[in-house]
């Protein structure tokens, strides 16, 4: 097993670029991390890495050993998830991506029954809401909303989710209640954008009368954190655009108001990303059918009703929305 467990950590320092953090997802110390990759290197004669104090970089021998290492390791998951299959023993660890509003508040709190069922099954949560590469990330599963740039991975529907523009009481009674999209643009409302590095442009997609329409809005706040455009929504600064579910509470309460109510923004796909060797492996399989009925179910419920949740599965296609 010890020189599996090298690989595994080759794998895991090779995705994330770092020995600590590599160490850190595998829950083993910075030294023993080291040691690992050096008796790899050892073994095979060649060095994986060009190292300095501020960076870590894959030589071309490492690159190469990182695609036959991935194979190996799926060969052996392949092997591990037949056995699962014959005797329903699960066990190892799950890798899984959400953005930060759906794992916070959909994800998380089912994972405790989730290990609870399987208790040697171990589960790693990253919450983002930056768009994740399931593959060079090592990830088993993707949690996400909207439409995926992948066309080669699959994705398991859970529901189209509805989604409200919305402001604090006061800041609509600073700035008027905009009655739609072009009132947003002309009367030079502040709008909450959630951005990424690379950005060019930020549009809001509304939909009118006529059909679905872009919005060039502005605004000077920006956040790569769905939750802090909350909590700047909630403050007063501006007009955000959130899922129903992650606001239900604020606007139940009078915290937040639904504006520009005459165009609202289109509903938007709430799905699970996977590769079809992912979905190969018993605990990654069952993990997203435990979840995903759950997470419809409670989605409907929010917001009234919506189609999905048993959709099935399908390959991925386009861009997001």
């Amino acid at each position: 097993m010890s020189y599996l467990d090298n690989i595994r950590t080759f794998v895991r320092v090779y995705e994330l670029g770092s020995m600590s953090a590599a160490g850190r997802d595998l829950r083993i110390s910075p030294a023993v991390t080291s040691s690992r990759i050096s008796q790899l290197e050892d073994h095979l004669g060649v060095r994986l890495f060009q190292r300095t104090t501020r960076s870590l970089t894959p030589t071309e021998q490492g690159q190469t050993f990182y695609r036959g290492a991935t194979e190996i390791l799926a060969t052996v998951e392949t092997a591990e998830a037949q056995i699962a299959n014959i005797t329903e023993n699960l066990r190892g660890s799950l890798y899984v991506a959400a953005p930060l509003g759906v794992g916070r508040r959909l994800i998380a709190p089912l994972v405790p029954q989730f290990l609870a069922d399987y208790p040697e099954v171990s589960l790693r949560l990253r919450l983002t809401d930056r768009k994740v590469d399931l593959t060079t990330e090592g990830l088993d599963l993707a949690f996400f909303l909207g439409q995926p740039e992948d066309s080669n991975l699959r994705i398991r529907k859970i529901a189209d989710v509805d989604r409200v523009l919305c402001a604090a009481p006061d800041y609509v009674a600073r700035r008027g209640m905009p009655r739609d999209g072009d009132d947003l643009v002309a009367g030079g409302h502040e709008c909450l954008s959630l951005r990424f590095p690379g950005a060019t442009e930020f549009q809001w997609r509304l939909q009118t009368p006529e059909g679905p329409k872009r919005f060039r809005v502005a605004g000077r706040y920006e956040s790569d954190d769905g939750d802090v455009l909350t909590d700047w929504a909630l403050s007063g600064q501006g007009v955000v655009m959130k899922p129903v579910f992650e606001v239900a509470d604020h606007l139940a309460e009078g915290r937040l108001i639904p504006v520009a109510q005459a165009t609202p923004p289109e509903p938007i796909q709430m799905a699970c990303l996977y590769t079809h060797r992912r979905r190969q492996d018993p605990k990654t399989r069952l993990f997203m059918e435990f979840v995903t009925d759950r997470i419809a179910d409670q989605v409907r419920g929010q917001v009234g009703g919506q189609t999905g949740g048993k959709a099935g599965d399908q390959i991925g296609a386009g861009a997001a929305g």
